[in-house]
């Protein structure tokens, strides 16, 4: 795991690991660390122990005490209660904190798949998994909702409202997202009974081999809720990766709930599932907010979370998608188009010709690697789309998105915010709408414009 000499801290550090996992194992032999990821909040660790009786685990540590989620302790908990409902999951072998290392511990089974969705929804050797995985997924949920929690595990469930409202802060959420909590508060369902949702359950946190479901993983988001939550979360569109399939870009809707009624009993309703998909939506909106200000305030700088702010628009686009304010098209990609001339002091090369340059460094040298380098290389690359998108956009943008404020008599877009929550403009709502449809296409045709043409 590191290459420090045995006076160095960071060797310290892997001496003590090392020493959990044979306290927690029994092993006599080496054991073997490699860290898989790693950051402000968990880091986790390959382990492999040796001497003639390899296993193969995995050690996540968490020193924030369960910032941002749950505790370690109590991710293992519902993982075991997981295991006793029938859910697969991976074996917990030991949970605990360790003072030595001022840090809370879990260690348990490694298993073999893969988690990337991308591959999942297109590489030929996931086809045959593809063809059940929906219902799979569906009874999985089923088997995973029937679990009883009390106080003991996890603490009641927040309203789901009010926690919208948390995520979101002071500071009002963005326009198209501000039209998807008014719909929210218009049109909230009746709550279904509590019980254990699992609370980001999508490929990506689903470990998943040629023969269909091996484990459901990261379970730092569980808490107690409405069961139709972790459905509309599957069913949320930015858990498709491109695939026009609703079902976690797995297969139709009726798929997912027909699978999840035959173990449940009862089917949750097309409405409920609606509601809590929209739900979803604006969640991951708020979310990527959220992320994008951990690296503005300094508190975890990070690449990945500060480019993942301006897909908040992608979640605007389709909270106007799901209520008939905006449809799929085509929006134009400007880098296709001839760059701009060389003009002021600086010449030749422009800006945008030192961007394009980075960019072909990044796609040819880079991305090509693969493994964790190459996937923040993909991120550098969107990244630096986005700024060049930007220069030769955002002077246009910035004028117009000015004149259309004024034409609803707003300094802002967060004044705007309010006067959709609050209903301020409720006089004047086809012009609001219109003015944060063609924003949010603004700040597509700079985040992303290939989300545009993709169905709700």
């Amino acid at each position: 795991m590191s290459t420090a000499t045995p006076s160095d801290p960071a060797h310290e550090r892997a001496q003590r690991l090392q020493q959990l996992v044979r306290d927690a194992t029994g092993t006599a032999g080496p054991v073997l660390l490699e860290r898989l990821t790693g950051g402000a909040s968990r880091e986790t660790l390959a382990v492999t122990t040796g001497d003639g009786d390899e296993q193969q685990l995995v050690l996540r540590i968490d020193e924030t005490g369960g910032l941002g989620g749950v505790s370690l302790q109590v991710e293992a908990a519902a993982m075991r209660a997981a295991d006793d409902a029938g859910v697969a999951v991976p074996r917990v072998h030991a949970v605990g904190t360790d003072p030595a290392l001022g840090a809370a511990y879990m260690l348990m089974d490694r298993i073999d798949g893969e988690t990337i969705a991308r591959r999942i929804l297109r590489d030929d050797r996931f086809a045959a998994a593809r063809t059940g995985l929906v219902g799979e997924l569906g009874a999985t949920l089923a088997r995973l909702h029937t679990i009883e929690v009390g106080d003991d595990l996890l603490a009641p469930a927040p309203e789901p409202l009010a926690a919208l409202d948390d995520l979101a802060g002071a500071r009002p959420p963005a326009p198209g997202l501000a039209l998807g909590l008014r719909a929210l508060h218009d049109e909230r369902p009746e709550p279904g009974a509590e019980c254990l949702v699992h609370g980001d359950f999508r490929l990506g946190n689903l470990m998943v081999g040629p023969d269909g479901l091996r484990a459901v993983l990261d379970w730092e988001l569980v808490h107690r809720g409405d069961p139709v939550e972790d459905l509309g979360w599957l069913c949320a569109k930015v858990w498709r990766f491109g695939s026009p399939h609703p079902a976690g870009g797995l297969g139709t809707r009726d798929e997912l709930l027909d699978a999840y009624a035959e173990v449940a009993g009862w089917r949750p309703s097309d409405a409920r599932l609606a509601w809590w998909e929209r739900y979803a939506t604006v969640r991951w909106g708020l979310m990527c907010r959220v992320q994008a200000d951990r690296h503005l305030s300094g508190a975890e700088r990070s690449m990945e979370m500060v480019a993942i702010g301006r897909r908040s628009a992608e979640q605007e686009f389709d909270v106007l998608l799901g209520l008939g304010l905006d449809h799929p098209h085509e929006t134009r990609e400007v880098l296709d188009d001839a760059p701009p001339a060389a003009t002021g002091p600086y010449g030749s090369p422009t800006s945008d010709d030192l961007l394009d340059g980075l960019l072909h460094f990044l796609g040819t040298e880079v991305v090509p690697a693969g493994g964790s380098v190459g996937f923040q290389a993909r991120v550098a690359t969107n990244l630096a789309r986005t700024v060049r998108r930007e220069a030769r956009l955002g002077e246009e943008h910035r004028a117009r998105h000015r004149v259309r404020l004024d034409r609803l008599g707003v300094a802002d877009d967060d004044e705007l915010s309010r006067a959709i929550v609050t209903g301020s403009l409720d006089d004047r709502w086809e012009a609001v709408a219109e003015v944060v449809r063609e924003s949010v296409r603004d700040r597509l045709a700079v985040a992303n414009p290939a989300h545009t043409a993709q169905p709700g």
